[in-house]
Order: C-alpha cells, then structure tokens, then sequence
C-alpha cells in the first residue's frame, strides 16, 4: 500500500492493538474474532457496489461506520464491528486496499494470542511446510483447489488432515486460504499469510534453497548474517532442493540471492547465448 492507504493502514493497525488486542482474552478468542473478520471479508469481496460504496472516499466515515455496523450486528461480536467499523471508516486509495487491510485486521487478530517468538515461529513453520506439501502432492493441491469443489468439502479435508497437528491459527489461516483465496492461487495466498504473521512480528522471512539440510549452526550463523544485512530479525524457511547442486539460494521478499552452482551455470548459459 502507498500513499493515504499507508497511512489509514498505521491508524488502524493502532486503534487494533490499543481498542481490542490490548484487552483480548485467550489465543483461542482471537482465533475466534479473527474468523469473524474473515467473514467480514467475504462478504467485502464477494458485494461489489457494497466495497465500492465503502471505499469511495467522497462518502462520509459516519455514514460508512453506521452501515458496516447494521450490516453486522448481529452475525458477528462487537469487537468485531469495531475492527470492521474503524476500517471502513479510514481512508483508502481504493477498494483493493480497503479488502486488503480487513484481511490483514483478520490475520494480525488470529495471531494476537501467538506472544513468544518461538509460537510465532512454529506458526509460520507450518505455513511452510503446508505450502512445500501442496507443491510436492499434485493430487492434494487439485482436491484443494479443483473448479466447482464445494468450499466446504476443501475445509473438512483440511481438518481432517491437520486438526489436532497445527496451532489452531494456522489451521484458520489454511482453512481461509483454500476455502478464499481471493484470486490468488493457494501457494500465494500462503505465503501472503506467512508475509503477515512475520511482519507483525517485525521480521522478514527468507525462503532458503539448499542441495543439503542446513543444521543447527549453519541456520543460527546464517540467520544472524541476513539480520545484520537487512536490520531486522529474519526467520528462515529452509527448503532441500536437490536441483541448486551445491550453495544457497536465499530469497527476502522480491530480492533473490542466487549462490548457488546451476545459478551460476544458468548465468554462463544466458551469456553465451547473448
């Protein structure tokens, strides 16, 4: 986000953590309230002339506030109409941006309960690996994403598959990817997830690619390198790619690191063939 949609999202983000994480309860109600703002979501996304409405900056926040309150009322809690509300009511650069900073509210509420930084890491560990599973089980990707699949039958493989094994908020954020993604496929709208869960925990994350499993020292040392380099904490998703030969690749965002041989090779090729 850019411009008054920077600045909304600031705002909004701190009446979150002021007005209702600051007297939230278990991890479980924020699970709870974070589903709930994954509704408010949907319906966002799914009413046009509704989204459009709300995020057409020449209509008055009072007036914006009022409707998204009668309009939610009674399905979901008033922590919720309150997030909801103060969303609504913020300016945005447009209707993509207002969508996107509700479901951002939904992930940083989902997550609030999640305090220490190895519960954070876990979560985002199991996003991954959720994520990596996907790419290497084309038949689990096509039940989880075919055209017509009820969106119901999506959720239930999924809990059948993680309830019980994953924190019960990443079982919510992969249950919101598969059931609405949101145009993305279910790779983007995971790591999207990921994204938000180590942003709000002030961190980026690197996505490292190795011919071998890295160990403990490897990861620490490496770990503490990328955090001098980039100024923040970074937590590292290793994946074992047989195919780089030998080295690292190391991807922070759109900045990608190759270091590794078939990088290398692969430039040699592209120099020869120019």
């Amino acid at each position: 986000m850019r411009g008054i949609s920077r600045t909304s999202l600031a705002e909004v983000t701190r009446r979150l953590d002021e007005n209702v994480l600051a007297s939230a309860g278990t991890a479980s109600s924020g699970v709870s309230l974070g589903g709930e703002l994954f509704e408010v979501v949907a319906l966002l996304a799914e009413e046009h002339s509704l989204r459009r409405w709300l995020a057409d900056q020449s209509n008055p926040a009072e007036a914006k506030s009022t409707l998204i309150g009668q309009l939610l009322e009674t399905k979901v809690s008033p922590s919720a109409v309150m997030v909801a509300s103060d969303v609504v009511s913020a300016r945005w650069s447009g209707a993509r941006d207002l969508v996107d900073a509700m479901e951002r509210m939904a992930v940083y509420v989902t997550v609030a309960g999640l305090q220490s930084a190895s519960a954070l890491d876990e979560l985002e560990d199991e996003l991954f690996r959720f994520q990596r599973i996907v790419v290497a089980e084309p038949e689990l990707r096509d039940a989880l994403t075919r055209d017509g699949a009820a969106p119901e039958l999506r959720l239930s493989l999924v809990e059948d598959l993680l309830s019980g094994k994953v924190n019960p908020a990443t079982l919510t954020l992969i249950g919101e990817a598969v059931t609405r993604p949101r145009g993305r496929t279910l790779e983007q709208a995971l790591d999207d997830y990921g994204q938000l869960v180590a942003e709000r925990a002030k961190r980026y994350v690197a996505v490292v690619r190795s011919a071998v499993a890295l160990n403990e020292n490897q990861q620490s040392r490496l770990g503490a390198a990328l955090s001098r380099a980039y100024g923040r904490d970074i937590h590292l998703n290793i994946e074992v790619t047989p195919e780089v030969v030998g080295g690292l690749s190391i991807q922070v965002g759109d900045e990608v690191i190759d270091g590794t041989i078939a990088g290398r090779i692969a430039e040699v090729q592209r120099r020869l063939a120019g």
